[in-house]
């Protein structure tokens, strides 16, 4: 029950860890909901542009009056493909806040996971060796470390501390 350093691992201690690691992953959250609600509004204010264009264009062409003639360059053509580019960059950034969407349910599993993990671990382990092969096994199954960026996670400390094969 002790490491190497004669400390002894604490159930409470993973306990927190995997509290933490809860913490960490909704502030990760909420900075992704709040950089979906900036490319949200920013694809508000561009679809209200485009609508404003479709409905400037519409009525310029209501009130045309004059014979038709052979296409010709004109200011038409320059909105038309302000138009289109617009219309990409929304299509573009709505894909943006889909896949941010999509990894922020992804991060909320993880923490539902860590919660749940946290909760087993308090009312069913008594030994500080288990609880922590729980969470390594646990961060080996659910890639933990691909969501933790500054954060070294236990299974990543723990495979860093294993000697090297050509020691």
């Amino acid at each position: 029950m002790s490491d190497d350093t004669g400390a002894t691992l604490s159930v409470d201690g993973l306990v927190d860890y995997c509290q933490t690691q809860t913490g960490l992953l909704s502030g990760r959250i909420q900075t992704m909901r709040d950089e979906a609600d900036e490319l949200l509004t920013e694809i508000d204010e561009q679809m209200a542009d485009l609508r404003s264009r479709l409905e400037d264009h519409t009525k310029a062409v209501e009130g045309t009056d004059a014979p038709s003639g052979p296409p010709g360059p004109d200011s038409t053509d320059v909105d038309l493909e302000a138009f289109e580019a617009l219309e990409s960059t929304v299509k573009e950034k709505q894909l943006l806040v889909e896949a941010k969407q999509t990894r922020m349910q992804a991060f909320q599993d993880l923490a539902a996971a860590y919660t749940e993990l946290a909760e087993e671990l308090q009312s069913d382990v008594d030994d500080g060796e288990e609880a922590l092969t729980r969470i390594l096994q646990f961060e080996a199954d659910h890639d933990a470390p691909a969501y933790f960026d500054e954060r070294e996670t236990l299974v990543e400390a723990a495979a860093d501390s294993q000697p090297d094969e050509d020691d």
